[in-house]
C-alpha cells in the first residue's frame, strides 16, 4: 500500500514551515489572500533584505524565517534571519557562516536559494557547500554546524532539504561525484550518504526530493542525472530507478495516488509519471506516460485533486489529467518564470520572474480571474500564513494582506 508525503508533517493551521508549504504540495489551507495587490495596495508591511536569496519564506507562530548572502568585498556573509509577522521588525539576524571569497554561481541563482525548515523549535537553513545549520527559533543561537556536504557545485545549489523521521535529506549533484545524504537532525552530523549509481556525463542538478511510503516504509525520491532513484529514508540504499538522459533537475517531484510525476531534464524538459514502487530498473515496466509540452525546467507543477497545472520557464501554462497526462489545455501567461505556482482562495497563482501575478480558475477550460504587478524580480515561491501573503523579491519582503478602513 502507498501512501504520500502529505502524511509526514501536518503542521497547523496558519503555518507554511518549508518549501511549498506544510505538506510540500503549495496549498495554502483555510488562508484568504487579497485578490489586488501593487507596490502600494494591500502592503500591510514592505521591509528590506540586505542581500540577496532565492530561498522562499517560511511562517510558523507569526513568526517568518529567510537566508540571505551579504556580499562582503570578495566573500559572502550567509545569514539567516527571523521577522515579526505582524509589525516586519527584525527579531535576530544571524551569521552562519562567513566565506573567504564567494564561488561562481549561474546568473539566475543565489548563494541562498535553498528554502528553510521549521520544526519543533528549530530552524534548519542550508547553504549548499558552504553549510548546513540548525537553530533556536527563539533566539537564532547556532545548534549545530555541518560542513560536511563537499563536493564541487555547478552553478551553486538550490535543491531545500527535507525532514522526515529525524533525517534532513539533501540532494548534492555536483560536477562530479553526485551522491543523496542524509543528515541526523539532532546532532547535525552526516547519517547516509550514497553515490549516485548511473554514470552521468553532465552530473548536476538541484532537486528538492519528495518522500512516500511505499509498504509501509519512507521512499525518498531523488531525479537526478539520467535517471530517477529512490532510496530508502532510514539507510540511504538505492531500491529501484528509472533511466531518463537529463541534467540539471530542479522541480520537486510530485505525489499522486500511487504514481510520482517528475522532470527529468532542464534543457529539454519531459514530465513524466512512473509508478511507485518496485525493484532495480524499472523503467521498462513502471513509467506510465510523459509528455513534453510545456514542461517546466525550473517550477514544479501543483496538484489539485486529479489535475496537473504547471508552467514552463517561457510562460507556457497547462492543466494535464494527473493520471493519464492527457491534456485539457495550455495557454500562454507571459514572460519567464522560476517560481512555483500555489493554490489558494480556490484559485492557481501563478508568479513570473519580474513580479506579475496572474491567477486562474482551476478548471479544464483556461479562465484568467486576475492579473497584479509589484517592482522587483521574483523568483522566489510565496509563502501563506493567516490570511496574509508573504512575497519575496531580489530586494524586499511584502507582506500583502487586506487593509483595513
Amino acid at each position: 500500500m502507498i501512501q504520500l508525503a502529505f502524511i509526514f508533517y501536518m503542521g497547523f493551521v496558519g503555518e507554511w514551515s518549508q518549501f511549498r508549504g506544510n505538506n510540500s504540495d503549495a496549498h495554502a489551507v483555510n488562508v484568504q489572500v487579497p485578490m489586488e495587490w501593487s507596490d502600494t495596495k494591500n502592503v500591510d508591511w514592505k521591509i528590506k533584505i540586505p542581500g540577496l536569496g532565492w530561498s522562499s519564506p517560511v511562517v510558523v507562530n507569526d513568526k517568518i524565517f529567510v537566508t540571505t548572502a551579504v556580499a562582503n568585498g570578495e566573500g559572502l556573509s550567509l545569514r539567516a534571519m527571523s521577522i515579526d509577522a505582524n509589525t516586519g521588525k527584525t527579531l535576530w539576524d544571524q551569521e552562519i557562516q562567513s566565506v573567504a571569497k564567494a564561488p561562481s554561481i549561474h546568473s539566475k541563482n543565489s548563494h541562498a536559494s535553498p528554502t528553510p525548515i521549521v520544526r519543533d523549535g528549530s530552524v534548519f537553513v542550508h547553504f549548499g557547500t558552504l553549510g548546513t545549520a540548525r537553530l533556536e527559533a527563539s533566539t537564532g543561537t547556532i545548534q549545530w554546524l555541518c560542513n560536511e556536504l563537499d563536493y564541487p557545485p555547478m552553478h551553486g545549489s538550490g535543491g531545500s532539504p527535507v525532514l522526515r523521521d529525524g533525517k534532513l535529506v539533501i540532494v548534492c549533484d555536483g560536477s562530479t561525484n553526485p551522491f543523496v545524504c542524509a543528515i541526523n537532525a539532532e546532532t547535525g552530523k552526516v547519517a547516509w550518504k550514497t553515490p549516485r549509481s548511473v554514470p552521468a556525463k553532465i552530473s548536476h542538478s538541484f532537486v528538492t526530493v519528495n518522500i512516500a511510503d511505499v509498504d509501509g516504509k519512507p521512499q525518498v525520491l531523488a531525479p537526478g542525472p539520467d535517471h530517477f532513484a529512490a532510496y530508502d529514508l532510514q539507510t540511504g540504499n538505492e531500491l529501484w530507478r528509472v533511466m531518463a538522459p537529463g541534467w540539471s533537475v530542479c522541480p520537486q517531484p510530485v505525489l499522486f495516488e500511487d504514481l510520482v510525476i517528475y522532470n527529468h531534464d532542464y534543457d529539454n524538459p519531459e514530465l513524466m509519471a512512473v509508478k511507485l514502487g518496485g525493484k532495480g530498473d524499472v523503467t521498462e515496466s513502471n513509467v506510465v506516460w510523459k509528455s513534453q509540452r510545456g514542461a517546466p525546467s525550473t517550477p514544479t507543477p501543483l496538484l489539485i485533486g486529479g489535475d496537473l497545472y504547471f508552467v514552463s520557464d517561457n510562460g507556457v501554462a497547462s492543466c494535464v489529467d494527473a493520471k493519464t497526462g492527457q491534456r485539457h489545455w495550455m495557454e500562454r501567461l507571459g514572460g519567464n518564470y522560476s517560481a512555483s505556482p500555489v493554490y489558494v482562495n480556490g484559485l492557481v497563482l501563478f508568479m513570473n520572474e519580474t513580479g506579475v501575478a496572474t491567477w486562474i480558475q482551476p478548471k479544464q477550460t483556461f479562465q484568467v480571474v486576475g492579473k497584479n504587478e509589484v517592482s522587483g524580480r521574483t523568483f522566489a515561491t510565496p509563502a501563506f500564513s493567516n490570511d496574509a501573503m508573504y512575497l519575496r523579491t531580489d530586494e524586499h519582503l511584502l507582506k500583502i494582506r487586506t487593509s483595513t478602513p
